[in-house]
């Protein structure tokens, strides 16, 4: 399929744009609170809602007859539609400048920055990268690039990756357990119908996984927020993060950080120790 591959015609949907308004409601944060292995609390017009819950907020909302056999809304809309089968966050930067609320009114406005073409060890890899610019009545609160892969699909599963020889160590650390139902509600509050996250037999005969993956946001959500706790709660000025392997459910994984001269250095890894998301936090 990636012979098919206009690179020409990608390109062109650079400088599309689009926006979508949500409000951040106190049954949203009491939801991802939860999930999130955070107090819950009685949220009440005015608190602090969890520092990305903007990735809950306007999502695309599509028919079902308008839905491609991954789950999600076929393509060619906002994003290119990119011939390739498999899609994953790849990585991205946000930079938090206000704190979202309960009761806000919050708008995201977003623009195709970028189309490239790679060659990787599984094939062709197209990124595709998008800027948002999240804004409340207050002002910008988050100014994000969200780097998306797409890839083609292998047609066999693929030998299970080698224990890691060394694993870094974590001066903090927290273990979580991922079970197919913290998969769902992450799904469930981010209206996310990637059917990876959730249908066992899709994914394994179809994607090839050995298992339900790991959403990418999830991981990098969970390392901004522990990067916050151990900053006094203020969350960071800039968080960069990139994925280096998918995290599937079923095993404990953890979420780990270690001080550095420029802020943190944090990583979620799975039951190994083999670090699955790396990223750096900054104030």
């Amino acid at each position: 399929m990636a012979d098919t591959l206009d690179l020409d015609h990608l390109r062109s949907w650079i400088g599309r744009t689009d926006e979508a308004s949500d409000i951040v409601t106190a049954q949203l944060v009491k939801g991802l609170r939860a999930t999130l292995f955070l107090d819950i609390g009685k949220p009440q017009p005015g608190d602090a809602a969890p520092f990305t819950t903007h990735w809950c907020l306007a999502q695309p909302v599509a028919p079902m007859d308008q839905l491609g056999s991954d789950g999600h809304p076929a393509r060619g809309g906002f994003l290119p539609p990119v011939p390739l089968p498999r899609r994953m966050w790849a990585g991205g930067q946000l930079e938090f400048l206000d704190t979202l609320c309960v009761g806000d009114d919050v708008t995201r406005a977003s623009k195709i920055l970028d189309v490239t073409l790679k060659t990787g060890s599984t094939g062709a890899l197209c990124f595709v990268s998008v800027e948002h610019l999240i804004t409340t009545p207050r002002g910008l609160a988050i100014r994000e690039r969200q780097d998306i892969v797409y890839r083609d699909a292998p047609t066999s599963m693929a030998p299970p990756a080698p224990a890691p020889k060394e694993v870094p160590t974590a001066k903090h650390s927290e273990r979580h357990f991922a079970d197919p139902v913290l998969l769902f509600r992450y799904s469930a509050l981010t209206f996310n119908g990637h059917r990876i996250h959730y249908d066992r037999d899709y994914v394994t005969k179809v994607e090839f996984y050995p298992g339900l993956v790991f959403h990418g946001p999830m991981q990098a959500t969970l390392l901004v927020e522990l990067s916050a706790k151990l900053h006094g709660g203020k969350a960071p000025a800039k968080f960069s993060y990139r994925g280096v392997q998918p995290l599937f459910d079923g095993a404990e994984f953890s979420v780990n950080a270690n001080e550095t001269a420029e802020g943190l250095e944090v990583w979620t890894a799975n039951d190994k120790g083999a670090p699955t998301m790396k990223a750096t936090a900054s104030w």
